[in-house]
């Protein structure tokens, strides 16, 4: 069984935000607080260690107490930089990614993940969600990794590649399917965050 100590979690939030006006997502208010708050709120209980992977305001995520790294490329190159870096400073078996836009991410994401880790012998696994649509849509960016994928990872990155799905089809990946339509929600406009606040 993996525990929790076995686990670093790395919060996102390298991105653009292009669709917030380029605002600092991880900072922006939701119910009073910095969205990234949230974030590690739901995470810590999950995980032995937080590392933020950030490209701009290092020292007002600094303050949160936790190691604050930069993408290597500063050219806001996605996920996947963030991925690596978060990789590259792991000391834990383990690497649990969420972004820090998503303040209703589940509190048993880890606990899901890590036993379909262990039950399908997989590298990584990543979360899904079931819409009220019904349809299953894959989320990414909420993904359980072990150390051990870093050079798949340098190498796919290496090609210039940035798609997430084509770097998992590289490893041994499966995914897991949650129910709540909220809990991977997350904010790219003014309106989403109203959204949210109200189903809080």
């Amino acid at each position: 069984m993996i525990s929790s100590e076995q686990i670093t979690g790395l919060i996102l939030a390298g991105g653009r935000a292009q669709r917030m006006g380029g605002v600092d997502k991880g900072l922006i208010l939701f119910l009073q607080k910095p969205l990234i708050e949230s974030t590690i709120t739901r995470l810590k209980p999950q995980v032995g260690s937080i590392i933020i992977n950030a490209n701009r305001n290092i020292t007002k995520y600094a303050a949160y107490g936790y190691p604050v790294i930069p993408d290597e490329t500063p050219d806001f190159s996605g996920p996947l930089a963030g991925f690596a870096i978060g990789l590259k400073a792991c000391k834990t078996p383990y690497l649990l990614t969420a972004p820090c836009d998503s303040p209703l991410l589940p509190t048993n994401l880890a606990i899901k993940l890590s036993q379909e880790m262990e039950n399908s012998n997989l590298e990584l696994v990543y979360a899904s969600s079931n819409e009220a649509d019904d349809k299953i849509w894959a989320q990414p960016v909420f993904c359980l990794m072990h150390v051990e994928v870093l050079p798949s990872l340098e190498a796919f990155i290496a090609k210039g590649e940035l798609k997430i799905d084509r770097w998992f089809k590289n490893v041994r990946s499966g995914t897991v399917i949650f129910k709540d339509t909220n809990a991977f929600a997350n904010v790219n406009t003014p309106e989403e965050l109203k959204h949210l606040e109200s189903v809080t």
